[in-house]
């Protein structure tokens, strides 16, 4: 092929961004041989990314990013200047260079017309309006899990990722590892029968203690870290305040519960084949803390009816029959996964059993950043793509809804409404804190 008719993957993928309001403001789809593989793309063509969160979870995800050979990392971005400082140190040191840029605000980052894609690992109260604003400018996103803080927060990002056309890898990784694969499959292809029943069990509890009010580090911008939740003063969570202990306060997160929905009633839904819809019915109770600034339920338990007639009960693993993971009960059995290759089914004889050529093959994938970037080089949907982590986390959701009202809740998932309850209604969306919106 001659040079003339290479076609610049960076400039493509911005050019067609530029027209995302015009003719072509839809998903689009090119294929992998108008863009190169993987394997070849040129130095000059590489994805090129930056991060925004890099604390935990986030420098984990931009590690496992600088090992691929398809992306080059040139910026980072967080309000706590340890971590943005770490997170140079590691790029600069991996490129054997100090071009790596830093930023406190996630929208100089974005403004930048180089960068192609983006690593997200934020608070749950700070996943929507990064995703829509960069969905606006043009990046393909690999964000955490769980999608969103609430419903109509996570139907916001779904549309903004749909309307502009945006590659979305959402970090439930489980969809990419074996046996969870394997699991599902067997329970796609009917090998326990007609399914009736499922149990996830997700952690127990999140942590307890007397917190007092601090002056917050001079290295963090608590201010901006609030961004759009209510404003409250700083405490000491722990020794890595406030990056891990926001999980257990409810204007930031949802707890245990919200923290893993995106996991196992992911794969739920992946071994039901409903990624694209929701219950109809939800009832459930919560055991809350009664002092103290952590609020999320310690224990809580709720059931999902679906219009198909399967039941799916989600509680703390402690009063699940086996714990963490997903089992999925048939008419002629179960199977059961978990993380640490766990994979079990009665009769344990189906885990032999081959899938047969005409039978259902689910997307395979082996790497889940990797699929993410090969997915933004063919334009092809990812394996944990937004709409499907959409309805995994409204699950947890609809039951962290249903446990507040302690009502039972009848719910229309096509147009993500409660029918006839109005408080429940209120509960889809949190007010956001001036000056921040969607």
């Amino acid at each position: 092929m001659s040079h003339n008719r290479v076609i610049n993957r960076r400039r493509f993928l911005k050019e067609t961004a530029g027209t995302a309001l015009g003719a072509f403001a839809f998903p689009y789809v090119v294929s992998s041989s108008a863009l190169g593989s993987a394997e070849n793309v040129a130095a000059s063509n590489r994805i090129v990314m930056g991060c925004i969160g890099v604390g935990s979870q986030g420098s984990g995800n931009m590690r496992g990013f600088l090992g691929k050979k398809q992306a080059q990392i040139v910026a980072v971005c967080d309000v706590d200047k340890r971590h943005r400082d770490n997170a140079k140190k590691t790029v600069d040191e991996k490129y054997g260079n100090s071009d790596c840029r830093t930023y406190s605000d996630f929208r100089e980052l974005i403004e930048r017309k180089d960068i192609d894609a983006l690593s997200l690992a934020l608070p749950d109260h700070w996943h929507s309006i990064p995703v829509v604003t960069a969905a606006r400018a043009g990046k393909d996103m690999y964000g955490e899990k769980p999608l969103a803080r609430t419903i109509r927060e996570g139907r916001a990002m779904a549309d903004a990722v749909h309307r502009y056309g945006r590659v979305w890898q959402t970090g439930s990784w489980q969809r990419s590892v074996k046996n969870f694969h394997r699991g599902c499959e067997l329970v796609r292809n009917g090998r326990i029968g007609k399914v009736y029943k499922v149990e996830v069990g997700l952690p127990t509890g999140g942590p307890g203690g007397k917190l007092t009010v601090q002056t917050p580090p001079a290295e963090l911008d608590w201010d901006f870290w609030l961004g759009p939740a209510l404003w409250r003063p700083y405490m000491k969570y722990s020794d890595r305040a406030p990056h891990w202990d926001w999980r257990w306060i409810m204007d930031f997160s949802g707890g245990q519960l919200t923290d893993w929905a995106g996991h196992h009633i992911d794969i739920a839904h992946w071994g039901l084949g409903l990624d694209e819809t929701g219950p109809v019915e939800i009832e459930g109770r919560g055991v809350y803390p009664k002092n103290g600034v952590y609020d999320v339920p310690i224990e809580y338990k709720f059931t999902c009816k679906y219009a198909n007639g399967i039941t799916m009960i989600v509680a703390n693993d402690k009063q699940q029959p086996k714990g963490m993971g997903t089992v999925w009960y048939g008419e002629n059995g179960w199977v059961y996964v978990d993380r640490g290759d766990k994979l079990d089914a009665e009769p344990r004889s189906i885990l032999d059993e081959t899938i047969g050529p005409d039978e259902i093959k689910l997307y395979e994938s082996h790497d889940h950043q990797q699929n993410f970037l090969d997915c933004v080089l063919t334009r092809k949907k990812t394996i944990t793509p937004i709409e499907t982590a959409l309805r995994s986390i409204s699950v947890g959701l609809l039951g962290e809804i249903a446990m507040l009202t302690e009502e039972k809740l009848q719910w229309d998932p096509e147009k993500e409404i409660f029918l006839n309850n109005d408080q429940a209604n209120r509960m889809l969306s949190r007010p956001m804190r001036s000056p921040w919106h969607l």
